[in-house]
C-alpha cells in the first residue's frame, strides 16, 4: 500500500516537471518569435528610411532642377506665372505625399501580429484542454 502512494507521488511529480518544461518551451518559443517581430521591423523601418531620403534627395535636386529649366525658358514674358504654377504644383504634391503617408500609417499591420496570433492560438488550445 505504501509502494502505491510512493508511485502516484513520483507521478504527480514527474507531471509538474514535464508541465514546466513545456511552458518553458512556449515561453521561449514565444520569446524567439517576439524578437524576431522585433529585428524584422526594425530593419523594414531602417530600409524605409534610407530610401525615404534617398528619394526625397533625389527628387528635391529634380524639382530645383526643373524648376530653374521652366524659369529660364519663359523668362522673356511669363517668368511670374511659371513661377506661381510651379509653386502650386508642389504645394499640391506635397499635400499629397503627406496624405499618402497618413493612408500608409492607418493601414500599417499591427507590430508583433503573428506573435500575438501565436499566443492567441496557444490560449484558445489550452482553454479547450480544460
Amino acid at each position: 500500500m505504501a509502494e502505491a502512494n510512493t508511485d502516484s507521488g513520483t507521478g504527480l511529480f514527474e507531471s509538474l516537471k514535464t508541465f514546466s518544461a513545456t511552458l518553458i518551451a512556449i515561453t521561449h518559443t514565444r520569446l524567439e518569435l517576439l524578437s524576431t517581430d522585433l529585428e524584422e521591423e526594425r530593419e523594414h523601418l531602417l530600409s524605409m528610411l534610407v530610401l525615404g531620403l534617398l528619394a526625397l534627395f533625389c527628387i528635391g535636386v529634380g524639382v530645383v532642377l526643373a524648376t530653374i529649366f521652366v524659369v529660364v525658358a519663359f523668362w522673356d514674358g511669363y517668368r511670374l506665372a511659371a513661377l506661381g504654377t510651379l509653386a502650386a504644383l508642389f504645394v499640391s504634391a506635397g499635400a499629397a505625399a503627406v496624405g499618402f503617408v497618413k493612408h500608409k500609417l492607418r493601414i500599417k499591420p499591427r507590430i508583433f501580429a503573428a506573435s500575438l496570433s501565436e499566443l492567441s492560438k496557444d490560449r484558445q488550445h489550452l482553454s479547450s484542454r480544460t
